[in-house]
């Protein structure tokens, strides 16, 4: 080799960037495949960047996330295997910056957003420049959720509450965020409603008393008593998770809120006068019954006692015993009292009158008939009359039978 040759050479290998081991280096991208970048890094060799050292998702197509010409970092983890080539890696310095990004965000309680990309059964996972985060169930949200496969593929914002780059552990926060989102709503809602107001919820959980409805920062109360005029008897027939309803603003307590659907417009008392006047005959259903009477539902929000004693003529010990909840029955309104909202009915009125024969005796006659003795003193007298007649003689009338 001549020294020309030698001296060619040499600058030529000087003309080469100096790598080694964990040097950062950049390249063009001079050809993509489905699982291989190959990369001009100003070296004698091309950089190779396999599937495996560009991210952590199995299956990605490279040809998908980089093209021919695209300038890019990577990180030096050989240099010169088999085939003389150098190998690189673009996780590792990924997670390199992404444990300083995290580092600083964790220090500063910076919010993060990221895509989860795995659902777990203790919590999600999240990834910030190739860093893995975990969120557990419990600091996923403000309340607890069963079911976290809704969140798979979203994007998501939490802080980080722990940060370990020896042990790799980072852990996220969401609950906290949502928390005060929630406070600052909630104040704002405070300021806002009064008793009175009707506005729109959504129905966040329900229970065998009542369903709470999220009001947009506050939850409130909505009784099993107050969902309707009418009679509930399971809320969960009447509602599921999820539906958008009105509501009335009851009370307010505190930081309690107190919500119900009876609408003043729809009280079924407020013409009910007209429609139940002493003397008229309505139909309705046995709603419940008690030892002293039936409860009969004659509208939704209108329910009439027919007490034990009305229901017939004969002596009944209690209504179950000839009546059954939810029968139809027929009876007459005996009395209506529109300020404690009552209505009595009799099915006893409504009986044909009872035969002659078998009305009660002297017990249910009028006062005059029990008089009646003392209104005639000539039966009194007769016996006076009798004893008047002569000793052995015996009167007319037997005279006249012992003749014949």
């Amino acid at each position: 080799m001549s020294e020309m040759d030698q001296s060619f050479e040499e600058m030529l290998e000087a003309s080469f960037k100096p790598i080694h081991v964990g040097k950062i280096v950049e390249g063009t991208v001079i050809d993509v495949k489905p699982d291989e970048i190959i990369l001009n890094i100003g070296y004698k060799s091309d950089g190779i960047l396999t599937r495996n050292e560009y991210s952590n998702e199995k299956d990605l197509d490279l040809t998908t996330v980089v093209k021919v010409g695209d300038e890019m970092e990577a990180k030096v983890i050989k240099t010169n295997d088999a085939d003389g080539q150098v190998l690189l890696s673009y996780k590792r310095l990924a997670v390199e910056k992404g444990n300083k990004r995290i580092e600083d965000a964790f220090n500063n309680k910076e919010v993060l957003t990221a895509r989860v990309v795995q659902v777990l059964g203790g919590g999600l996972v999240v990834v910030v420049e190739e860093v893995r985060i975990f969120i557990p169930a419990s600091l996923v949200s403000d309340t607890y959720e069963k079911d976290l496969t809704k969140y798979e593929g979203q994007e998501i914002q939490f802080i980080v509450t722990e940060y370990n780059p020896k042990r790799r552990r980072y852990i996220g926060n969401r609950k906290i965020l949502i928390a005060e989102e929630r406070a600052a709503k909630a104040k704002e809602l405070f300021e806002r409603i009064q008793v009175g107001d009707v506005t729109e919820g959504i129905v966040k959980n329900i229970t065998d008393f009542g369903a709470f409805i999220d009001l947009g920062g506050a939850d409130g109360l909505l009784h099993i008593s107050e969902m309707s005029w009418g009679r509930v008897e399971n809320p969960k027939k009447v509602f599921k998770v999820g539906d958008a309803v009105k509501v009335l603003i009851k009370n307010i307590d505190g930081a309690k809120i107190a919500l119900s659907r009876k609408f003043e417009d729809e009280n079924p008392w407020k013409e009910a006068a007209e429609r139940y006047q002493i003397g008229a005959t309505v139909t309705g259903k046995i709603a419940r019954m008690t030892d002293f009477g039936a409860f009969v539902e004659l509208e939704p929000g209108i329910d009439a006692l027919l007490h034990v004693s009305q229901i017939a003529r004969e002596h009944i010990e209690k209504p179950s015993d000839v009546l059954k909840t939810g029968q139809e029955v027929t009876a007459k309104i005996v009395d209506f009292n529109e300020a404690e909202k009552k209505i009595s009915l009799s099915m006893k009125a409504l009986l044909p009158d009872a035969p002659a024969e078998e009305a009660p005796a002297a017990a249910q006659e009028a006062p005059a008939q029990e008089e009646a003795p003392q209104e005639a003193p000539a039966q009194e007298e007769a016996p006076a009359q009798e004893e008047a007649a002569p000793a052995g003689e015996a009167p007319a009338e037997e005279e006249a039978s012992a003749e014949a």
